[in-house]
């Protein structure tokens, strides 16, 4: 089916719609949603991070022989930002897709045709420098060699010591991180009890004496309260942010009649190294921040670096996270084996394509608004 046979509402009401849909389900922070508006208008990359819900919409309508594909419970909103670090309970250092929460069962090629479309918008925006057939092939070898060798974790110790350099370059400088910390506004609302006790229990140290701020960060989840609780221990500070969660806008994309939040079924059977700081509770996720625990941004990487390993690494870790679906991997060799050629470049150029045609009617409606203003 082609996506010119198919009417959908245009970006600006689609938008509307879904935010209309998710202030249903979080109280969203309207100052915050009209940063991430403008945020959209100002370049691509940043309006395809925020516009999820618009890519579930094309999805099925732009691919849909690939959005037949055999299921897995997919990251869905999985871009080449969607990759971080988090300390495990023995200390080292761990890397791999730290966002879940637009998780929902999917063709396993959703996730592989977003982080090689969004490797083409940040190809565009002069953040990574390769061609695009070096990214896409990058992307697909990571992920064939990660399922058929049934996956592995990335731990940046003893192994890896290249991607440890790359995940701990000089940007990531504790001074920064603190100042951009204990520069966040006081939170004036107040916490669930349930909410307000996991952060409690997540502290390293028993004390009442918190201080409460607001965060603004992400752009999916933009608008989405998140609160920080930061406390003093030793003269150092520490902090936990706990952030509401939607529903996946797979539910609202397809219409589906379900509230469910599966990020933690999925966090907890992906063959990874659980991060012991990232708690749950209903419709909310407590983790722990840190200068080394926290997502890595593409343009921030230092310079010499080898982007076609770093794409191998994140569609290895793709497969990490479908093999936490253990019963659907046969099918998945099965489909991948009868994949050849260029599937995966000419899906992720059609997809593309559409967010950048959405893209440009985003940016003409943001431009009126802001000259009327």
């Amino acid at each position: 089916m082609s996506a010119k046979r198919v009417k959908l509402p245009d970006i600006v009401q689609a938008t509307a719609d879904f935010e209309k849909w998710a202030a249903r389900h979080v109280n969203l922070v309207r100052s915050d949603v009209n940063l991430k508006h403008r945020l959209m208008g100002l370049a691509s990359f940043p309006f395809f991070r925020a516009t999820f819900y618009r890519w579930a919409q094309w999805w099925p309508i732009v691919c849909p022989e690939l959005s037949r594909a055999p299921q897995v419970l997919a990251v869905g909103d999985l871009h080449v930002e969607n990759f971080g670090t988090w300390r495990d309970i023995e200390g080292r250092l761990i890397w791999g897709v730290n966002d879940f929460d637009e998780t929902w069962p999917a063709a396993y090629t959703v996730d592989l045709v977003r982080l090689v479309t969004s490797a083409y918008l940040a190809i565009q925006a002069e953040h990574l420098m390769l061609a695009r057939k070096k990214a896409f092939r990058a992307v697909e070898e990571g992920y064939r060699d990660s399922i058929a060798k049934g996956g592995g974790p990335f731990i940046l110790a003893e192994h890896h010591r290249w991607l440890r350099l790359i995940a701990l370059n000089e940007l990531r400088d504790p001074v920064i991180f603190w100042k951009k910390i204990l520069g966040c506004p006081k939170y004036k609302g107040k916490l669930p009890d349930d909410v307000l006790k996991l952060v409690h229990n997540s502290m390293p140290l028993r004390t009442l004496h918190y201080e409460f701020r607001s965060r603004i960060a992400g752009m999916g989840s933009l608008g989405h309260p998140r609160v920080l609780t930061l406390a003093t221990w030793d003269a150092a500070h520490v902090v936990r942010e706990a952030k509401q969660l939607t529903p996946s806008a797979w539910i609202w994309a397809h219409h589906h009649h379900s509230s469910q939040i599966l990020c933690r079924k999925l966090v907890e059977s992906a063959v990874r190294i659980r991060d012991p700081h990232v708690h749950f509770a209903p419709h909310w996720i407590v983790r722990r921040l840190a200068p080394d625990c926290c997502h890595v941004e593409i343009a921030t990487l230092p310079e010499e670096r080898d982007e076609e390993k770093l794409l191998y690494y994140m569609g290895w870790e793709t497969a990490n996270i479908h093999l936490g679906t253990p019963r659907a991997i046969s099918s998945v060799k099965r489909d991948l084996a009868g994949r050849k050629g260029r599937w995966l470049h000419k899906a992720a150029k059609s997809m593309f394509k559409v967010t950048m045609d959405d893209w440009r009617v985003w940016r003409r409606n943001w431009q009126r608004s802001a000259s009327s203003e």
